[in-house]
């Protein structure tokens, strides 16, 4: 008995010192993590990370607690890798990110940019029609404005003194058989015409009318009419404006990074919504030298051709505007470029599932291309889908700082 109390009492003791060992040996583990191997790769893990918290460090796989994804392992790095400023990236990890590619062309990019626009009137085709002397408007034709006229229409009857005299000096002369009389009619016509009569207006003051008839210019609409009729009006003051519509301008707002290629005489299409299956085409004939700071737009003065006068005042246009054609660049996708405000970059696919980092100069974008000004030479292979996950695992290793590293050494080699 006292044998199997012995016994029992040993095998207690060793069951409580198990115990023991077992909760103590958590905590007597060293706090920093240590250096693992990867159980598919072989390679040596240093640690656990989250890809979007990429400064966070973990012990052991799992599920990251900030995000819904599992923890990624962090491998220690070949030499050759660092060598070139970049990163080695698994097979599976490459196709776990869903890591896209593409080659990279060069090519001219001809981007074309879509902005609104408003119809208004084109100021250069517009005539004012005002008094060359005191006169009183004895009738006037045109009594609203917006009226449409056609060139030589009768716009107002007007009782002139000054003029009367001067077509009856005229008329006076008429029969002149010698040369100086020939001579004074001359001079009598020409101050007719200096006062504003045309030939029409000469032969209605020879009827004996009594009233000189003022008539359109051109074809047109009466875009301001400045008088009544019956009211007295002076030397110089105008009576009405009339503006033709054989062109119109529209005034569009260009984005600021869109306007490089956009310049007098680029070719416009507009299309309007009150004439659908239309398009009016045109050019813009300058591009104002002002920068709306607001908006960081440039207003470009377009004319287009009218030739059936549909085109109004106030429509809203859409314009396509297809802008000139640059030097030849290599071209990206707008999606592999990374910027970050104080740098851009790209991620380059290299051999064996190693990726670096490379700064660029960007250039103008359209139709989803960016234009590379300085960093690439076109050829190369560049990742367009999981580019930010490579580049905070460039981050981690250090290629980033060994890119920063190696930029002023290029640039001392440059000069």
């Amino acid at each position: 008995m006292r044998r199997l109390v012995l016994v029992s009492a040993a095998l207690l003791a060793l069951v409580v010192a198990g115990a023991v060992g077992y909760f103590m040996a958590p905590r007597s583990m060293p706090s920093h993590a240590q250096p693992a191997v990867g159980q598919s790769s072989g390679k040596q893990i240093l640690y656990w990370y989250d890809p979007m918290r990429p400064d966070e460090h973990f012990n052991k796989p799992g599920k990251s607690p900030f995000m819904d994804m599992q923890l990624l392992p962090k491998y220690a790095q070949a030499g050759g890798a660092e060598k070139q400023n970049g990163v080695r990236i698994s097979p599976v990890q490459i196709q776990n990110l869903g890591v896209r590619t593409a080659q990279i062309k060069v090519g001219r990019l001809s981007a074309t940019v879509n902005v609104p626009g408003t119809v208004a009137w084109n100021p250069q085709l517009a005539v004012t029609v005002s008094a060359r002397t005191n006169a009183t408007l004895e009738k006037l034709y045109v009594r609203a404005p917006f009226a449409p006229v056609k060139a030589g229409q009768p716009l107002a009857e007007i009782l002139a003194p000054q003029w009367s005299a001067a077509a009856a000096e005229y008329f006076a002369l008429s029969d002149a058989k010698s040369a100086a009389g020939r001579a004074l009619q001359t001079s009598a016509r020409m101050r007719l015409r200096a006062l504003g009569m045309d030939d029409a207006t000469i032969r209605g003051l020879r009827a004996g009318s009594g009233t000189i008839t003022l008539r359109a210019p051109i074809d047109g609409v009466v875009g301001q009419l400045d008088v009544k009729q019956g009211q007295q009006v002076g030397e110089g003051m105008p009576i009405m404006t009339i503006t033709g519509l054989d062109t119109v301008w529209i005034e569009a707002a260009i984005p600021q990074a869109q306007s490089g290629g956009i310049g007098a005489g680029t070719p416009i299409a507009a299309t309007v919504s009150a004439l659908p299956g239309e398009t009016f085409h045109g050019e813009v004939e300058a591009l104002l030298p002002d920068v709306d700071p607001a908006t960081r737009t440039r207003r470009a003065r377009i004319v287009l051709a009218n030739p059936q006068h549909r085109l109004v005042p106030g429509m809203f246009a859409d314009l396509r505007i297809e802008t000139a054609a640059n030097a030849m660049h290599p071209l990206v996708p707008d999606e592999a470029i990374i910027a970050d405000g104080l740098d851009t970059r790209v991620i380059e696919a290299l051999d064996d599932g190693q990726f670096k980092p490379v700064r660029v100069k960007t250039g103008r974008s359209g139709d989803g291309m960016t234009e590379i000004l300085d960093g690439l030479a076109g050829g190369e292979r560049i990742v367009t889908s999981g580019q930010f996950l490579i580049d905070s695992e460039a981050s981690l290793s250090g290629a980033l700082e060994r890119l920063d590293a190696t930029a002023p050494a290029a640039a001392a080699g440059a000069h």
